[in-house]
């Protein structure tokens, strides 16, 4: 048996034909030609964000935002591609999302039987020039030295055959020539695209005539929308154009799964970590709060060749801490006690519910929750404290802790999923909560309301979700200071554990 998954960044499923489309009329006619060929499933929702929380999920399969931001895997984890590979798996990964390669990601390419990767995206520090780049104008800049070196590597990325993703998916495409006679392995074809920045070949922005005079603009700040509607257009038009660069690629997946006959016995998963604001309630990118559903709920394409089940829809909820229990399920290993996820296999055969509801969220900011109708997004208390991280692997996204954050470092008590290990507890550094718009606790119906333009009032809903809410955190045994933080006091002592909890916080009505 084989397996592959193919992860993009930040793909936006309201640019996909198989859901609709509707923005911009997006040319991608192989996400068509895959959801013809595979179950669709149409309420998959974002687990921990950003990139690097929701590859931990990728590994272990559980939530990782209530305990620590951003970072790598940590010596307690249960690594899916590790145990697959300890099983008789052979695991390959080919990426060009350079998060793997930074003091924050470093510990997820090493749990693969062999990895490959590939340079150039974003603010990758990969080619060294002393000399400042040739910067045209632009809409906006954006601080820091990924800015910098992102006008470096473009210098170097100026033919379709140069392009990362494009090499990420020939390094894939290569492993499966290489292997396709073999059984037993598994490949996981990641690339950054879509991400912003929106650089791609003229080819493809060609797909999407259009008339703008305006500077420069393929890289959306973190902010409200200023930019005048000809620009918002034309940035839509920059994702959409990268989006079908994505979609020629996954074409090329799908032909050689035609040439090898590799549908008789080979599971395709396809999907991304979260979505991406393009305008949307006012605003641009992710870092906002709270999390919409153009960034919560995600496309999830997935073909098993034991049911076969092609063309077909499926309304259930689910996560990204699904797929480590799906693909152990699949190659028959047994699915360690600390995964959350629940094995896709019969969710993919029928229609059949499996989770009542889930959880999303950012270390430190709002939690949400949803049963796929309903979307609770619970605000934390105005000074956002308590909050702490907890990690034995103290690391950020591309820099160490800072030797400062020790000074009153703790040794928490193990949790129910550290193996008995007692980890760092450590005071997450201050910074503000990014609700600008001043929106706090909101509920939204999706049936009635699926752009989630108008909260609704309805404490019967609102008490179901905030006990679903309480109910999730308890069985991801969440630090007591995280009920606290979003007014919900924990009664029990810490090393006896979530024995009750109290809603205190008033009700949003």
């Amino acid at each position: 048996m084989k397996a592959i998954l193919v992860m993009f960044d930040s793909l936006d499923r309201h640019f996909l034909p198989p859901y609709g489309n509707e923005s911009l009329g997006v040319i991608a006619p192989n996400f068509e030609r895959l959801a013809q060929r595979t179950v669709t499933f149409d309420n998959c929702y974002i687990s921990s964000m950003p990139c690097m929380p929701a590859r931990r999920e990728l590994h272990t399969g559980r939530y990782n935002f209530l305990h620590r931001s951003w970072g790598p895997l940590e010596p307690f984890d249960d690594s899916m591609p590790e145990i697959l590979k300890n099983n008789g798996v052979y695991t390959h990964l080919v990426s060009d999302h350079q998060h793997y390669w930074e003091d924050g990601g470093a510990t997820y390419h090493t749990r693969y039987s062999s990895w490959e990767c590939v340079r150039g995206q974003e603010g990758d520090p990969w080619k060294g020039e002393v000399k400042d780049p040739n910067i045209p104008e632009v809409v906006s800049a954006h601080p820091g030295k990924s800015w910098r070196q992102d006008w470096v590597n473009r210098k170097y990325l100026r033919r379709d055959d140069e392009m990362p993703q494009v090499q990420t998916f020939n390094l894939g495409l290569e492993f499966i020539a290489t292997n396709r006679e073999q059984d037993n392995w598994f490949l996981q074809i990641e690339t950054f695209d879509p991400h912003e920045p929106f650089y791609t070949q003229q080819n493809y922005k060609d797909l999407y005539p259009h008339d703008y005079l305006g500077p420069h603009f393929d890289w959306p700040p973190y902010a409200p929308v200023k930019e005048t509607r000809e620009q918002v257009e034309h940035l839509r038009y920059q994702y959409a154009a990268l989006v079908s660069m994505c979609d020629t690629q996954l074409g090329k997946v799908l032909d050689r799964m035609d040439e090898y006959d590799l549908w008789k016995d080979t599971l395709l998963i396809v999907t991304t970590d979260h979505g991406f604001m393009l305008g949307e309630h006012d605003w641009w990118a992710k870092g906002m709060h709270p999390f919409y559903n153009e960034i919560a709920r995600k496309p999830l394409f997935i073909w098993d060749p034991r049911c076969k089940k092609q063309g077909e829809r499926r309304s259930g909820l689910t996560q990204i801490i699904d797929l480590p229990p799906t693909l152990l399920e699949y190659f028959g290993v047994p699915i360690p006690k600390d995964m959350q996820g629940i094995a896709l296999k019969d969710a993919i055969a029928e229609d059949v519910p499996h989770h009542t509801a889930g959880l999303f969220g950012e270390h430190g900011k709002f939690v949400y929750c949803t049963d796929g109708r309903y979307v609770y997004m619970r605000a934390p208390n105005a000074e956002n404290k308590p909050l702490f991280e907890y990690t034995l692997m103290p690391t950020h996204m591309r820099q160490m802790f800072d030797v400062k954050d020790f000074e009153t470092v703790e040794l928490a008590e193990p949790f129910s999923f550290t193996k008995a290990a007692r980890v760092m507890k450590i005071r997450s550094v201050e910074r503000p909560l990014r609700d600008p718009l001043n929106v706090g606790t909101v509920l939204f119906d999706l049936e009635t309301d699926p752009k989630q333009e108008h909260p609704i009032h309805d404490p019967v809903v609102e008490t179901k979700m905030i006990d679903h809410m309480v109910r999730l955190m308890r069985e991801n045994d969440a630090p007591p200071e995280q009920f606290t933080r979003l007014g919900l006091t924990l009664i029990g002592a810490f090393g006896t554990r979530r024995k009750e909890i109290a809603m205190t916080q008033p009700s949003i009505f």
